[in-house]
């Protein structure tokens, strides 16, 4: 009885779990079996790696063939173990020398000629094989550029079995990353290319500055989709941190390009209004997969048309809308993905959408209908509601509005204001910061929430809303540069809450 080892990483949500496979070449007919809950893809993936070996040069062992994948409660799912069970055939038939193989993690797909195709999650899965103490992790040639972007293990890309097997004998050299990401270019238009509508642009200025959620009503083509597209144009780039954590997102969704494989910029992401709960907060048969609200994680939520889009879409967005992570349960776990993310909503007062307010047609009950899907909790939400009207003559105004990029020059300061202020808490943006801790810890003065404290006794504002009132007011100070909101601050934050579409 001959027995070879390797190793790769089950991914699940954007956590991952070293999978040790082992391989156990008895006596009996040929055969291949798999253990270990395998599904449909990595079942199929005996026939795969047989004939991968096959045209690699190597010799398939002449017996029955077990392969465990361990541990044997945790299901296995997809093509990303294929080289691991490869080599570790290989390996319990003598093949090749297990010194390297023992210290290494495999990740990817074979052809039947024995090409290494690039799989879903590497960028999660070479971070789990680095937290968990590995050294060397072998991935698709073409994903190299993906796991290189983790720092503290060695990295390298194989095209094909054959040069795999090289490697490990000795005989040969794999690819490493080069460690050169391209330039990032911001894309989604210029703020300037928006004419008039300055109320408007104010509110996506105090949207961009805090992280607050916004909602754009007004008749169609004045400008709701514009100032949307043109909101990341505001936004600082992500850290390092967030970067591979919104690059290890879009990895496991399987969005990353080639040419692109570390998102620097927040993500923009605008389902369609048909969009179902499963492709908005995830899900799917088998791995749950990310949904749109884990897609625009640290970026922007857009639902256009939000009106149009079915109620249990929209209320199921509540819970990732408070708590910034959306859970997915299934049979086997819970698979985890963070949802910070910025939402901002669109739509038209009415279905029939006059130019003019006062040319509508429609009956008051059918207004009101309208905007009912955009339920009493979920507005509640909403931190800044924005009612724009039509400008005569604007189309042809003269005058050059601002651009991005002085914009984002004083969004940068104020969040810059808001980082310094929560440094010691973990949050970055006003928009994070927990309402106890803006009422006891940086409580305002009497006099400055002297209106909120009666719009709450007057029924007019819940206590989730009055917390997101103060953080408004808090962004409206930090973009003016002041060291606390004023009371002219907190009308300012309040008026922005009492201004909804009708």
């Amino acid at each position: 009885m001959a027995l070879g080892r390797a190793h790769s990483v089950a991914v699940t949500g954007v956590d991952g779990l070293l999978v040790e496979i082992e391989a156990d070449i008895g006596q009996g007919l040929p055969s291949v079996h798999l253990v270990g809950l395998p599904d449909t893809a990595l079942q199929e993936s005996r026939d795969r790696v047989r004939s991968a070996v096959a045209n690699s040069g190597e010799k398939w062992p002449d017996g029955r063939v077990i392969l465990a994948l361990s541990p044997a409660t945790l299901p296995k799912i997809g093509s990303v173990y294929d080289i691991a069970l490869a080599t570790a055939v290989l390996d319990a038939a003598g093949a090749i020398p297990s010194e390297r193989l023992a210290k290494t993690v495999l990740l990817g797909e074979l052809a039947l000629d024995g090409r290494i195709r690039r799989v879903r999650g590497i960028l999660p899965a070479v971070i789990t094989a680095r937290n968990a103490g590995w050294q060397t992790v072998i991935v698709p040639e073409s994903a190299m550029a993906e796991a290189g972007l983790v720092d503290g293990i060695t990295v390298y890309g194989a095209a094909s079995l054959r040069t795999l097997v090289a490697w490990l004998r000795g005989e040969g050299v794999l690819a490493e990353p080069d460690g050169v990401l391209p330039d990032v270019v911001r894309s989604g238009g210029d703020l300037s290319e928006v004419v008039g509508q300055e109320e408007a642009r104010w509110a996506l200025e105090v949207a961009a500055a805090g992280g607050h959620h916004l909602l754009l009503t007004g008749p169609p083509g004045i400008g709701k989709t514009m100032l949307a597209q043109r909101l990341p144009s505001l936004l600082p780039p992500l850290s390092e941190a967030e970067a591979l954590e919104v690059t290890a997102i879009h990895s496991v969704a399987g969005a990353l390009s080639g040419d692109q494989p570390l998102i620097t910029m927040p993500p923009f992401v605008a389902p369609h209004h048909s969009t179902s709960a499963a492709a908005m907060i995830g899900g799917g048969s088998g791995s749950a997969r990310p949904g749109a609200v884990s897609r625009a994680h640290r970026g922007v939520l857009f639902l256009d048309e939000c009106a149009e889009i079915g109620t249990k879409v929209l209320e199921a967005m509540r819970t990732p809308l408070e708590e910034g992570e959306v859970r997915i349960a299934r049979r086997d776990g819970v698979a985890r993905y963070p949802a910070r993310f910025q939402l901002i909503l669109a739509a038209n007062p009415c279905p029939c959408a006059p130019a003019r307010d006062i040319d509508c047609i429609c009956a008051p009950l059918a207004r009101r209908r309208y905007l009912g899907k955009l339920s009493g909790p979920l507005m509640d939400r909403i931190d800044i509601w924005v009612q724009m009207h039509g400008h005569v003559g604007a189309g042809f105004d003269t005058e050059t509005a601002e651009t991005s990029a002085t914009v984002r020059d004083r969004v940068a300061a104020a969040r810059k204001l808001a980082m310094q202020r929560w440094h010691e808490y973990g949050w970055v943006t006003n928009a994070e910061v927990p309402g106890h801790i803006l009422r006891q810890q940086f409580r305002l003065p009497r006099e400055s929430v002297a209106p909120v404290e009666a719009a709450l006794r007057l029924g007019r504002l819940s206590a989730r809303g009055a917390d997101r009132a103060i953080r408004v007011a808090w962004t409206i100070s930090d973009l003016r540069g002041a060291d606390r909101p004023s009371a002219q601050d907190v009308m300012s934050a309040l008026n922005f809450r009492q201004r909804g579409a009708q």
